[in-house]
């Protein structure tokens, strides 16, 4: 089985430097905030935070592989996915069992889909239902 990556933040990305990444879990949501790119897309602001929701999350995690780890292969999917800094949603082989064992479990059950998001300094996952982009 293959894994595939489905491109999903092609109108917006997290600032490249600092994006100040903060994850709060919520009684039925689980938010990923960060600074989002405003040098690349022009619609944002300087400073303004962006906010992606998952609904539906079974758990997740916030690992510490991050650019430089990436194009040296540290990360599972360092050959397979297509760029450095962008969120997409895995299918097929999700390479689990190569997968660190540092989730954060907040219910019983499987995510239906599987989103991965790398940022500057870490590489966010999580199991979840569905996602919504946010601005604030």
């Amino acid at each position: 089985m293959t894994t595939d990556f489905i491109h999903l933040n092609k109108t917006w990305n997290a600032e490249p430097n600092v994006p100040d990444e903060r994850i709060e879990v919520h009684d039925n949501y689980l938010t990923l905030s960060f600074l989002v790119n405003p040098w690349v897309y022009e619609q944002y602001d300087e400073g303004q935070r962006v906010e992606l929701r998952f609904y539906g999350c079974t758990k997740w995690r916030n690992g510490l592989t991050n650019d430089e780890g990436w194009y040296k292969g540290q990360c599972r999917f360092s050959t397979l996915a297509p760029e450095w800094g962008e969120f997409y949603e895995i299918t097929g082989n999700r390479l689990l069992k190569q997968c660190p064992d540092d989730w954060q479990t907040i219910t019983k059950g499987i995510g239906e889909k599987h989103f991965l998001f790398y940022l500057k300094d870490s590489t966010f996952e999580c199991e979840a239902v569905s996602y919504e982009f946010i601005q604030r």
